[in-house]
């Protein structure tokens, strides 16, 4: 069963929580952290990205830019723009995006469930970039991003929840500027606490990672290099029932055709689905559903009964899309390391997609429907993996707001 603590977090004071609030690291460029920063000096991606503090040519992976992020921890605690909190607790985390809610419980879950199996993975992990965490981590001795799970409902947790949230008042609550809504609660009640701890140990027996997966596998790189007794053996995580999530559809774009005319590509299409040009933009409405744009023309295609297996992995779009067309026709065997595929996660919209080959830099783009929460349980489950940017989850945690201490 879920094992999870309450932990005593290092967050802001509640005047400054906007401000301090930042976009997770890895969805922001350098570029993109600098200009965030300009006129904000309160913005937690000062520690997150400490490369905005140093020399552009700076190597990000250097030594200096986790000393840079070690020290502006300390001086936001110095300067009293984040403390720590006085016991350990639980935080009830929400976010309201275009009408839209979802609620979660900021916990310190624990790094025995992870290596045991009980948090279960659905994506391989790249070294470069759990080493880029470690660093992180070892450096300013804190895990500042979250990482995200999701754990089939329970009607006590979402009873206990929703009434904290009806008869407290939030110790955040701002819309941040891209209309996001963070609502955050403070539960601090040694009853309440406990309660949520023995509900998690009997009633959730597994909880999966919908976003965080190098955050995670860092995390437990990290306790072994720590004593067992530390609060390294916790860390971050924001656990959501899967009845509020939803997951986005995750696009992609491809350079070329792989020698193909447009006329023989379309042809070798229709070995394995059925073709209906469109007069717009083709969003698919269900599994199996796919929209292609090429040469200023979207295309309706649909899997043909028989091209496509009936196991957890084989019935993935992204699946069908890689089999089918990715490797089949244009010769991309592995998505993760081929620079002539690209991915568009849903948030952007399809005229991103439009977008990018109008522009001449892609040739090709496709649509899919998005993973749902159950195919990802199921992946997990069944000690598989999805094909790389498989999903994609909105709105975004934003870091800065709760910080585990090692």
């Amino acid at each position: 069963m879920s094992i999870i603590k309450p932990f005593a977090a290092l967050r802001p004071q509640k005047a400054l929580a906007s401000r301090v609030a930042s976009r997770p690291y890895d969805v922001l460029s350098s570029e993109e952290a600098r200009e965030a920063v300009r006129d904000n000096p309160y913005s937690f991606l000062h520690i997150t990205k400490a490369e905005v503090d140093l020399p552009p040519d700076v190597d990000l992976h250097s030594p200096a830019v986790y000393e840079k992020a070690k020290a502006n921890l300390s001086a936001f605690q110095q300067q009293g723009i984040l403390f720590r909190e006085a016991t350990a607790c639980y935080y009830i985390y929400q976010l309201v995006m275009d009408g839209r809610s979802q609620t979660g419980l900021v916990a310190a879950s624990a790094v025995s469930d992870y290596e045991n199996g009980r948090i279960k993975k659905h994506e391989f992990t790249r070294p470069e970039k759990e080493q880029d965490r470690i660093d992180h981590m070892k450096f300013i001795n804190a895990q500042t991003g979250k990482v995200f799970l999701a754990y089939a409902n329970v009607t006590e947790l979402d009873v206990l929840i929703s009434n904290w949230k009806n008869e407290h008042q939030p110790e955040y609550d701002f819309v941040a500027a891209d209309g996001i809504r963070h609502t955050v609660w403070v539960v601090n009640a040694a009853p309440v606490i406990e309660q949520i701890t023995t509900l998690f140990r009997e009633q959730v027996p597994a909880t999966y990672i919908a976003d965080g997966h190098h955050r995670a596998a860092s995390a437990a790189k990290v306790h072994q290099a720590l004593p067992a007794s530390s609060e390294a053996a916790y860390f971050l995580t924001v656990i959501f029932p899967a009845a509020e999530l939803t997951i986005l559809d995750y696009n992609r774009v491809v350079t070329d055709l792989n020698g193909h005319t447009t006329g023989e590509f379309i042809a070798a299409l229709h070995e394995d689905f059925e073709i209906t040009a469109s007069e717009t933009a083709v969003k698919p409405a269900q599994l199996h559903e796919f929209g292609m744009y090429l040469e200023g023309k979207w295309y309706l295609l649909r899997s043909r009964p028989g091209s496509y297996t009936e196991d957890p992995i084989g019935i993935l779009d992204v699946s069908i899309l890689a089999e089918n067309i990715l490797d089949k026709l244009l010769d991309i065997k592995d998505q993760r390391t081929d620079r002539r595929i690209d991915f568009v996660g849903g948030i952007r919209g399809i005229g991103e997609l439009e977008k990018r080959v109008n522009s001449g830099e892609m040739k090709v783009a496709f649509s899919l429907y998005p993973v749902t929460i159950q195919q990802l349980f199921e992946i997990a489950d069944s000690g598989n993996v999805m094909p790389p940017k498989s999903t994609w989850f909105e709105p975004k945690l934003r870091d800065g707001l709760m910080t585990h201490l090692l």
